[in-house]
């Protein structure tokens, strides 16, 4: 028998951390070659990790929530080596803990080594704000031997415990998010992970009432609470700061009457060929992009500076903004421009549930080249959106209203929305800026004679 630490792989792009989200294995339970050990999240995607070995799980060296470098051993994994009792050096026996290595077949890995930089904990040596008592360090687990597992009799109940609790990691946001302790949910599952619904029914059940016999007591001040930027979050502000910094932005507005893509979108969900797609007019306003991008190719280029060049991209890669629970992501449909109205609304749909999922790969994360973001689902009626990085142009798609509206010289309620066109300056002038979005317009305000 052998003791084998995996070590956090390099899942590409040169990142060199990520934080373990939740681990899908405990302490005593068997795994196989390829079979999911954990969720990690990086500065692009979450990303689940196999497992290289199989065997029994000795030590979890990691808990949920931590960021980790990249050759960090976070595993212990016992498997039946014929050299038996060898236990692979884990950080200070012998060998740096960052050291990158390929540890997974398909993950790349860089050529230099990265040094693991100290961290901070709040309250520690040269801190300088206490930290809220609700978020306290969780203090990191110390590798010991873990003890052999006792049988579970078939009809045992699994239960979990506090260091353990088996939910996947949108669960477990779900669950942070409305103020549920997941140890206190008894899993119906016979494997033990606890499901959305039962974080859903924990948070609604009602609290017990304080009994007063005279008036009821003042409400408790709510107290401050910390949250650190990391992951997603952390890259996505880097991106718009560099981006509103670097590249001169520019918006232009215009408000347009779209009863016809209103008429247009209920017709095509009546249509055979559309079973099982979303057909919204997100997807009309996609196609009359794509579709302006071909009139105006200008619109779809990026400032090279270090080669002081404008780069004409061949291709339009659509980025659509969504949010997510981890944060906001823009993933991009690869040649857009290639696709039917059928087959683009199937890679919007794809797109935006995957996102939602948190399993955008990364390559879907990079390469766009024009993004649109549909901010009218949250009922709102326009904005100045900030340019994604590399792109020079983003546009806001707001609410769709009914409006009175001037229509063949008479008031009439009509739905009316206002697109955002945000661009950068140095790449579009304010006539193509206009003339872009003027045909963007048309697209909405005519679709069937138009995109069709």
């Amino acid at each position: 028998m052998a003791l084998k630490h995996f070590r956090l792989p390099d899942v590409g792009e040169g990142l060199t951390e990520a934080e373990i989200l939740g681990w899908s294995v405990a302490v005593g339970e068997s795994v196989t070659v390829n079979q999911i050990l954990v969720e990690i999240e990086t500065a692009k995607a979450a990303v689940e990790l196999p497992s290289p070995f199989a065997g029994v799980v000795r030590q979890l060296l990691v808990e949920p929530g931590s960021t980790v470098d990249v050759g960090t051993p976070i595993i212990t994994i016992e498997t039946a080596d014929a050299e038996g009792g060898a236990v692979e050096p884990g950080p200070g026996q012998g060998e740096p803990a960052a050291k990158r290595e390929p540890v997974l077949v398909g993950y790349g890995v860089a050529e230099s080594a990265t040094t693991r930089r100290a961290r901070r904990t709040p309250g520690g040596p040269g801190a300088g704000v206490a930290p809220a008592p609700a978020l306290a360090p969780v203090a990191p687990v110390a590798p010991e031997p873990a003890p052999a597992p006792e049988p579970v009799a078939a009809t045992a109940t699994v239960t979990t415990s506090a260091t353990h609790v088996l939910a996947k990691p949108l669960v477990r946001k779900l669950a942070k998010d409305l103020g549920v302790d997941l140890t206190t949910i008894v899993p119906a599952r016979p494997d033990g992970v606890i499901t959305r619904e039962e974080v859903e029914r924990a948070a609604a059940a009602p609290a017990a009432p304080a009994v007063s016999a005279t008036a009821p007591a003042p409400a408790a001040l709510a107290e401050d609470r910390r949250v650190p930027i990391k992951g997603v979050r952390k890259a996505t502000a880097a991106a718009m700061v560099a981006s509103a910094f670097t590249a001169p932005h520019v918006t232009e507005f215009l408000t347009l009457d779209v009863t016809r893509t209103v008429k247009l979108v209920e017709r095509l969900r009546a249509q055979p060929e559309f079973t099982g797609l979303k057909v919204s007019p997100l997807l009309i306003t996609a196609r009359a992009l794509v579709r302006a991008v071909a009139k105006h190719p200008e619109i779809n280029a990026s400032w090279d500076d270090a080669a002081q060049e404008i780069v004409l991209r061949g291709s339009v890669n659509l980025g659509i903004a969504a949010a997510t629970p981890r944060g906001l992501v823009v993933p991009n449909i690869k040649g857009a421009e290639r696709l039917g109205l059928r087959e683009l609304a199937g890679a919007l749909a794809g797109l935006t549930a995957t996102a939602r999922e948190g399993k955008t790969p990364l390559a879907d994360l990079t390469g766009g080249t024009v993004t649109i973001t549909n901010v009218g689902v949250f009922g709102v009626d326009t904005g100045t959106p900030i340019l994604n990085p590399g792109e020079a142009a983003i546009l806001a798609f707001g609410a769709i209203k009914q409006q009175p509206w001037v229509h063949k010289g008479k008031v009439k309620p009509r739905w009316v929305t206002t697109l955002a066109l945000s661009f950068d300056h140095r790449l579009v002038d304010g006539e193509l800026g206009s003339r872009f979005l003027r045909e963007v317009g048309r697209g909405l305000e005519d679709p069937a004679a138009v995109l069709l």
